[in-house]
């Protein structure tokens, strides 16, 4: 993980995720947390999986672990993801849809290919992320739910598309049932098209998935898998040079730290090492129909 120095105005800094082999040839890119920059409003996990190629009879096979104290944000570009957990959802993410499984108290979950997919190959690119829960909502019931594409509100102007997963932005409000100020949005822009990053919430970023862009009065750009973070308050004008693909993150950070193992997230440390015990010890429910698992990282 390193950081870039830029002289931009309304730029805090930049951060170049480094790329990550999790084997078989499928690669991430994880720009949240980081030495530089630990959380983005409520955002503390920021991945880009992919892009991947399967070839017939491969696929991902993410086997069952678990979660406490935060929610997943799935968002694909492109193939397919089949999850399941254990509240017993089985649900097929595609690209444009949003799965937001609130893991609160605890969740198991798997994240694999289909065996229909698998059959024949396929290509597997998308996002996930890891949005912090309030701290008196940390220990939520868990749950799940998916959200069709065309549920996601998109707004279109001037060559510039901004699909809003979830929160508020642009005068759009997203269905996705959140727990605190934020805001999670697709930017597809044309070669040229510009999107004005606004000052509507506290802290903002914006993940170039592809392509390059610009700010507009200024030197420099910014490029492909860089974590673009603006200083609060900033209002500036992004240019795209060619086409590009932006992802917005941002909202108003938590007046508590929260602490980060593995996959757990909580503002309590004894609550971390109690989720360790809980998860060597089997104690979480289980995956319907899954026997596998992930143990406990050293």
């Amino acid at each position: 993980m390193s950081i870039r120095s830029t002289d931009v105005e309304g730029v805090d800094s930049v951060i170049l995720p480094p790329v990550r082999d999790l084997g078989d040839g499928f690669k991430v890119r994880r720009a949240l947390p980081s030495a530089h920059r630990r959380m983005v409003g409520p955002f503390i996990f920021f991945d880009q999986m992919g892009p991947a190629a399967f070839d017939s009879g491969e696929g991902l096979d993410v086997r069952p672990h678990p979660h406490i104290g935060l929610a997943t944000v799935t968002y694909l570009l492109e193939g397919e993801i089949l999850h399941r957990d254990s509240l017993g959802s089985l649900q097929p993410i595609r690209p444009g849809e949003v799965n937001w499984m609130t893991a609160g108290s605890g969740i198991v979950h798997s994240e694999r290919t289909s065996d229909a997919v698998r059959a024949s190959g396929g290509k597997l690119f998308g996002l996930q992320t890891w949005v912090a829960l309030p701290l008196d909502r940390e220990e939520v019931d868990p749950d799940f739910a998916h959200y069709k594409a065309d549920q996601i509100p998109v707004t279109e102007d001037g060559g510039t598309r901004l699909t809003l997963v979830a929160g508020t932005s642009d005068g759009l409000v997203s269905p996705v049932k959140t727990f605190s100020d934020m805001v999670y949005a697709d930017i597809v822009m044309a070669e040229g098209a510009r999107y004005q990053v606004k000052a509507e919430h506290i802290e903002r970023a914006v993940y170039v998935v592809s392509g390059e862009v610009e700010v507009i009065g200024q030197t420099g750009s910014f490029t492909t898998g860089e974590l673009v973070i603006f200083q609060p308050g900033a209002e500036v004008v992004l240019k795209a040079r060619g086409a590009a693909r932006l992802m917005l993150l941002g909202g108003e950070p938590f007046p508590e730290g929260r602490n980060i193992f593995w996959n757990f997230v909580s503002s309590s440390r004894d609550r971390i090492e109690q989720a360790k015990e809980d998860w060597k010890a089997q104690r979480f429910a289980p995956v319907p129909g899954e026997t596998e698992f992930i143990p406990l990282p050293a």
